[in-house]
């Protein structure tokens, strides 16, 4: 039955010979812990708040509910924003690597310039891009972005596996992505073909930003691998952690 990416009206999912099998994004997404996003979101909400302070009287004018659910949804609206363009950037990406033309609208222009500027320095030749993997033995599946070959700069004749990246940082959480992706069993062609994932000298994450883009090469691929193992067993665990305890009796633990 082999591997298969659905798209979805939320996204895409993935099924591995014909069962449902975990995304290497929701992977890290769901093990992973995330201390600063609490104060990111609670941050949000009070900028939000004080920049439009002069029209707070008319959220309150709203139902209790509905005022708070507007105010606690503004983290996700802007994750969903920032997502949105991630995506538009990643293909206009795609679209010039080729050697096509894309259409770029002014708020993207900057993001651009800059990707285009280090493919001509760096001479980019793409090997292999947006090709959907899989590992049957630690069951994950993915989609990585691309694999590079470089004529010019830093990594000259070297060959590496990339993800694109328009984030406002670099994170080392990305390192365990595309060692995921680099240790899958195979991509798919073309034809939906099963294909051995091809040796690369290593990894490295282009960040496409409004001030340029640049290369990040993953310093360790095998400390990135073994913490990718280490997040992904957290993560198959989570669901079954909340079983773990069982009331016995009623209350004050007499027999109901």
């Amino acid at each position: 039955m082999g591997l298969e990416r659905i798209e979805t009206k939320r996204g895409h999912k993935y099924e591995l010979d014909g069962q449902p099998v975990k995304g290497v994004t929701t992977l890290i997404g769901s093990g992973m812990p995330k201390p600063a996003l609490p104060y990111w979101s609670a941050k949000l909400v009070a900028e939000y708040v004080f920049d439009n302070f002069a029209n707070l009287p008319n959220l309150m004018t709203r139902e209790r509910e509905e005022a708070v659910k507007f105010l606690k949804m503004i983290p996700w609206n802007q994750r969903d924003k920032a997502g949105a363009r991630g995506t538009e950037i990643h293909a206009i990406a795609e679209t010039i690597i080729h050697g096509g033309e894309a259409e770029v609208a002014g708020e993207f222009a900057q993001y651009v310039d800059g990707y285009v500027e280090w493919l001509d320095q760096w001479e980019v030749i793409p090997v292999l891009t947006e090709k959907v993997v899989a590992n049957r033995v630690h069951g994950y599946a993915g989609t990585f972005d691309a694999i590079l070959k470089f004529g010019s700069g830093p990594l000259t004749g070297k060959t590496y596996l990339c993800d694109w990246k328009t984030s406002s940082g670099v994170y080392g959480e990305m390192a365990m992505q595309i060692a995921a992706y680099a240790n899958a069993d195979f991509y798919l062609d073309e034809e939906g073909n099963e294909i051995p994932m091809p040796e690369v000298d290593g990894l490295g994450i282009v960040h496409v930003s409004p001030n340029g883009t640049t290369f990040h090469e993953v310093t360790d691929v095998d400390l990135a691998w073994d913490s990718f193992l280490t997040v992904i067993d957290l993560a198959n665990r989570l669901e079954h952690i909340e079983g773990l305890l069982t009331q016995l009796g009623g209350l004050n633990g007499q027999a109901s």
